[in-house]
């Protein structure tokens, strides 16, 4: 038989083989070893895209109940809890940003303003997708700012004998374009010199929705255009990647981390929103300034090289060009003014609601009805969520009306609708987040992660801050071939028994290697934002992987110093905190 012929059911091939050769640790007698054998298969389908990720997180709905681990209630339980509706809630809210276009309003206005030579622009391109990627999908911040940079990357290829150029694309709505399917569901890039392959690109963030690209094409006419192309593009995919770390919301990782805590301790851990936002915004800023300061490094030097440089005529136009795509759109609508006003709230709702430095609004409510009741950050979200379904889009009613207008009247559609919701709405990842957490309670009810955090503990005779620097490392290792919510929790409950075993903070083990999970620079395949530009920008993977190596290492270090520095300033993460020895109370405790 040819190979031809079996290619076609590798999938299902992989999945009985998978299921086979995994089978004897399932059959060793013990909880751990059946909770391992599910873990296992599940990372196994995940990495290998055997399956579906959002069907492969449903696995433990049926086998952890079939194999004796957890009840179907128990399991079912963590599929809907307050992380995931904080979750949910966030997506709903970043939709509404992209609805109104208001993302690419935010995103002109900061490259207009930082200057127009290459440096500047790249540090305007990186500025603005890391701050969108904290709070939208990092793959929509992507695809948005694709075209923005190949439209300008064209205006300084003039009179260079360019062969070709780029105008800028718009990113609607309802725009959907094969190029952007291909290269974050379909997960297929047409890498540089080859024909198009079939790339298993795991999602790397909660946020993955199918990004809008224009099909945009770069064709720059020498070496050094090709250099400050693909430098550009590297610049907008690490940002994107680097900016879900600043905030609670920003990727998966971050809730997998708040629910594994939530599960499995009742005291109050102080990681919230607001010291989420003080430990990493820090880290993210640092990060973001060692990617451009590398970029430029590894592509243009930091001398004056005259061939790199903008003459005034270009940068004129290439203001010019940035200015006339920022007036298509026009003065700022209610719509945006609505959805700017609630987004506002909403930060700051979730920013003082327990900032641990003083006292926020969220104890009102614990006082006021005798600490019956906690208000967590899933219920602000929600509240705006409900806003935005309710506030009309445009003033066009009552005295708003305009007196000249004789048109019958019209009601005005929300700010937010339902369709939009539910056409855009990754559900596969909100089935991925629950999973993640299926996984984690899984591992804790059987003692798996307990088992594993005990054989781990032998790394007690290396220092403290050398166990963390290994753990970060190997985990951005780890989530380059791997789904970054799956890999969090696979590795935060162990994580987590090791840091109790060596007597210190879960978190200081815990925070920064859910940081790392982020940390996916080297491979077109680790991550959308990645195949994103290694498809739009013609990109060859050796030049990703050149610069992603450092960009890896580098980000480690900085994640490190940071949990010795301001981590223990905040956590006080190298002493064991009274709450690491209080735990949830289950069932399966009292049995």
């Amino acid at each position: 038989m040819q190979l031809s012929h079996i290619k076609p059911y590798w999938r299902s091939i992989a999945m009985i083989v998978a299921t086979l050769i995994f089978a004897p640790i399932a059959g060793t007698g013990t909880a751990e070893g059946r909770c391992a054998y599910v873990i296992i298969l599940m990372a196994t389908f995940w990495v290998t895209d055997a399956l579906p990720i959002a069907i492969t997180a449903l696995i433990p709905v049926f086998a952890f109940p079939v194999l004796g681990i957890l009840s179907t209630g128990d399991v079912c339980h963590v599929y809907m809890k307050e992380t995931n509706m904080m979750f949910l809630g966030g997506l709903i809210v970043a939709l509404a940003v992209e609805h109104c276009n208001l993302h690419r309003r935010i995103a002109l206005i900061v490259i207009l303003n930082v200057g127009q030579s290459p440096r500047r622009l790249m540090a305007g391109f990186m500025m603005t997708t890391m701050f969108l990627s904290m709070w939208i999908s990092n793959t929509a911040t992507t695809a948005m700012m694709t075209p923005i940079v190949s439209a300008i990357l064209a205006e300084l290829y003039k009179g260079r004998e360019s062969d070709g150029s780029v105008e800028m694309g718009t990113v609607t709505d309802t725009e959907k374009t094969d190029k952007a399917e291909q290269a974050v569901d379909d997960k297929r890039v047409a890498p540089h010199g080859q024909s198009r392959l079939d790339l298993v690109a795991p999602e790397d963030s909660v946020h993955e929705t199918p990004g809008e690209v224009k099909d945009v094409t770069t064709n720059p006419p020498d070496d050094e255009s090709r250099r400050l192309r693909d430098m550009c593009f590297l610049g907008t995919a690490y940002a994107a990647n680097l900016g879900g770390t600043g905030s609670l919301t920003g990727t998966g990782p971050n809730l997998v981390l708040k629910g594994v805590l939530q599960n499995a301790y009742e005291g109050k851990t102080g990681l919230n929103f607001t010291t989420w936002m003080g430990f990493n915004v820090p880290g993210m800023l640092i990060c973001v300034l060692l990617a451009w300061l590398w970029l430029q490094f590894l592509y243009i030097g930091f001398g004056k090289n005259s061939k790199m440089e903008t003459t005034p005529d270009k940068k004129k136009a290439i203001k010019k060009l940035i200015h006339k795509q920022y007036s298509s759109l026009g003065p700022m609508t209610f719509h945006e003014c609505v959805v700017l006003m609630l987004f506002i709230a909403l930060v700051l709702l979730w920013l003082f609601r327990s900032p641990e430095f003083v006292a926020g609004w969220g104890s009102l409510f614990d006082e006021a009805f005798d600490h019956k009741v906690e208000v967590d950050d899933a219920s602000p979200v929600m509240l705006i969520v409900f806003l935005l379904f309710v506030i009309p889009s445009k003033l066009n009613f009552w005295c708003f009306r305009d007196s000249n207008d004789m048109s019958e009247p019209e009601s005005s559609p929300a700010c937010l609708t339902w369709q939009v919701v539910h056409e855009k709405i990754p559900w596969k990842l909100v089935l991925l987040l629950g999973g993640g957490f299926a996984m984690a309670k899984g591992a804790e009810e059987s003692g798996l992660s307990k088992w594993l955090g005990q054989q781990l503990v032998y790394f007690d005779v290396m220092p403290p801050e050398a166990i963390v620097f290994v753990v970060c490392l190997m985990t951005a290792m780890v989530t380059e071939v791997a789904s970054n919510s799956a890999t969090s929790a696979i590795i935060l409950p162990v994580l987590k028994e090791l840091a109790v075993g060596i007597d210190v903070n879960p978190l200081y083990l815990m925070l920064p290697a859910t940081v790392c999970c982020s940390y996916a620079f080297m491979l077109p395949v680790a991550t959308p934002p990645n195949a994103i530009v290694y498809g739009v920008a013609n990109m060859k993977s050796s030049e990703m992987l050149r610069a992603g190596v450092v960009m890896n290492v580098l980000c480690v270090i900085v994640i490190t110093v940071m949990i010795n520095t301001l981590g223990v300033a905040m956590f006080d993460v190298k002493n064991l905190p009274t709450w690491a020895n209080t735990t949830v109370i289950t069932n399966a405790t009292i049995a």
